[in-house]
C-alpha cells in the first residue's frame, strides 16, 4: 500500500502548473518508477501528488526546423532507445537509456523524471551533459530554456522553481551534427542496477578523419552531478587521431572528475574506472566516427 494524501490528475500542462501552484508540496508524478518506489520506502509518506501521465504533448520525439532534436518529457525511454530521429543522429542517447533498469521500467519510465530527479546515476544524464542539452521548462512566468550545465544544482537537485515542470529536453543541431558518440556504464551486475561509474564520448573528426576536431566527456557518479571533463576535452581538441592522444585523454580525467567512497566503490577504483572507461569510449567514439588508428 502506498501513503498517498491527495492525487491530483492533470489534462494539460497549464492545469499542472495551477496544480502545483494551488498545492506547493506536491510532488509530480509520471511514470511513477522513482516515485512510487520512494513511497514505497516510507521517503514520501502522506505526500500528495500531480499526476502529468496524462497530457500527450509531453510525448514524443520531433526535429524542429532549426535542426533541433526535441525530446518530450514523458517519453519513455523504450521510445527512444528505438526512435529513428534519434537512431539516426544520436544513437549514443538510445543506447544509454536502453540500460536503464529492465524491460517494465523502460516501458513506463521517461527521460524526465529521470533528469528530474537529480541524480548523479541517471543513465541519461551524462550523455545529455555531453550534447549540451537544454531543459525545456514551463511554469507561472511562462517557458524557460535552461542549459543542463546549469540545471543540476546539487545531489538529487534541479533547477526548477515552484510551480514549473519540466516539458521537454533540447539537443541543438550543433550539438550532435557530425558528432558519434559511445556511453559505457559500469556496474556490478549487467542488468537492473545502478551505475557504479557512467561515461559518455562524443567525437567530431576532421573530413579526412585525421584529427580530433572536438571532443566531448561526460560523468555519472564522478561527483555529485553528471559532469564534464575540460581538461580531457581541451587534451584532444585539435590532436592527429593515435593511441597516444587516448592515453593524454584518460590521464587528463584525474584533474576533472570527484569520486567519493561508497559501498558500491571506493574513490580510488572510480578514479580507476574513470581513467579506462574514457579510454574506451573515446576509442569507440573515433571508430563509429570512421577514424583509425
Amino acid at each position: 500500500m502506498y501513503d498517498i494524501k491527495a492525487l491530483y490528475e492533470a489534462a494539460d500542462v497549464r492545469q499542472a502548473i495551477g496544480l502545483l501552484q494551488e498545492h506547493p508540496a506536491a510532488k509530480i508524478i509520471a511514470g511513477g518508477s522513482d516515485v512510487l518506489v520512494q513511497m514505497r520506502e516510507g521517503k514520501l509518506a502522506g505526500a500528495e501528488l500531480v499526476s502529468i501521465y496524462g497530457i500527450d504533448e509531453l510525448r514524443g520525439i520531433t526535429l524542429l526546423e532549426d535542426g533541433t532534436i526535441r525530446i518530450g518529457s514523458l517519453t519513455s525511454f523504450s521510445h527512444i532507445a528505438r526512435h529513428p530521429i534519434i537512431n539516426e543522429h544520436i544513437a549514443v542517447l538510445g543506447e544509454a537509456v536502453d540500460m536503464v533498469g529492465g524491460p517494465q521500467v523502460r516501458n513506463i519510465g521517461t527521460i524526465g523524471g529521470n533528469t528530474c530527479n537529480g541524480v548523479t546515476s541517471a543513465d541519461s544524464g551524462s550523455t545529455l551533459v555531453a550534447y549540451d542539452a537544454v531543459m525545456e521548462v514551463e511554469g507561472p512566468a511562462g517557458q524557460r530554456l535552461i542549459p543542463i550545465r546549469e540545471w543540476y544544482v546539487g545531489a538529487g537537485r534541479v533547477s526548477l522553481q515552484p510551480g514549473e515542470i519540466q516539458t521537454a529536453i533540447r539537443i541543438p543541431k550543433e550539438s550532435y551534427e557530425g558528432y558519434k558518440g559511445h556511453y559505457i556504464k559500469y556496474a556490478m551486475r549487467n542488468a537492473m542496477d545502478i551505475a557504479t561509474l557512467g561515461c559518455s564520448a562524443n567525437v567530431k573528426l576532421s573530413a579526412d578523419k585525421k584529427t580530433i576536431e572536438n571532443a566531448r566527456l561526460a560523468y555519472g557518479v564522478a561527483g555529485p552531478v553528471p559532469m564534464r571533463a575540460p581538461s580531457a576535452e581541451a587534451a584532444v581538441k585539435g590532436q592527429a587521431v593515435s593511441e597516444a592522444v587516448i592515453e593524454a585523454f584518460a590521464k587528463a580525467v584525474e584533474q576533472d572528475v570527484k569520486p567519493r567512497d561508497s559501498w558500491r566503490a571506493s574513490k580510488a577504483f572510480r578514479l580507476h574506472l574513470a581513467g579506462e572507461l574514457a579510454r574506451r569510449a573515446l576509442r569507440e567514439a573515433i571508430r563509429l566516427s570512421g577514424g583509425e588508428f
